[in-house]
């Protein structure tokens, strides 16, 4: 049986199957902000949770050296389609379970973490983020919430079939429900602290796709 939180690639299947995608194509801004901010330009970056590819084909086309990575092979499959001159720089990959090689300079990861309900799913992601980070790299983490409200879903529904409105084409279509957890800031904060310093958080916006979003910048202690 798949882990509750593999249900995405369910859904991904489920939209390229009416020849749509999930997601509109606007990068995430503040991706860019970071690296710009703590000069970044030259290092390795790794995504967590490359989706459709929105931010990877981005940063790809602007040279940075990304290597995107998505527990769905649909997803993965998808980026590849759609960026065939950067095919070597998508992969399948459950940051979980799944053993890889590399450290890099800044490791992100948007709308993503809040898939992950379980705290012992949630600790396996930090861990995974700080054996890949470099001593002096940066992690950027965007997750849903307001940093102050807090919710969890039934992980037992995940692959149960829901309706939701497609964004672009704005009819109503038939998709798995996926997971989610929202914690607030203070929850956030306790789960970094073994092993990161907060160097800033706050709530942004990801056009087209959230009118408010947490993130949080951490490095290794």
């Amino acid at each position: 049986m798949s882990n509750y939180y593999e249900a995405y690639d369910k859904r991904y299947k489920q939209v390229h199957d009416k020849g749509l995608s999930w997601s509109k194509d606007s990068n995430t801004e503040i991706v860019e902000e970071i690296i710009n901010k703590y000069h970044l330009e030259r290092r390795k970056i790794l995504e967590i949770g490359c989706g459709e590819g929105r931010d990877a084909r981005y940063l790809l086309n602007k040279n940075y050296d990304v290597l995107a990575t998505d527990i769905s092979p649909e997803a993965i499959d998808y980026c590849i389609k759609n960026d065939a001159l950067h095919k070597g720089n998508y992969k399948v990959l459950d940051v979980l379970s799944d053993n890889s090689d590399g450290k890099y300079g800044l490791i992100y990861s948007v709308a993503c973490l809040h898939m992950l309900v379980l705290d012992e799913d949630r600790s396996k992601y930090y861990s995974y983020i700080y054996d890949h980070l470099e001593d002096n790299g940066y992690a950027l983490i965007l997750t849903m919430g307001d940093g102050i409200r807090e919710s969890m879903s039934d992980i037992n529904t995940a692959f149960d079939n829901v309706i939701r409105t497609h964004q672009e084409s704005n009819q109503e279509i038939e998709v798995a429900a996926t997971s989610c957890r929202i914690v607030s800031f203070d929850t956030l904060f306790k789960e970094v602290s073994n092993q990161f310093e907060v160097v800033e958080y706050g709530i942004t916006e990801i056009e087209n796709h959230f009118d408010k979003i947490m993130y949080i910048v951490i490095k290794k202690l």
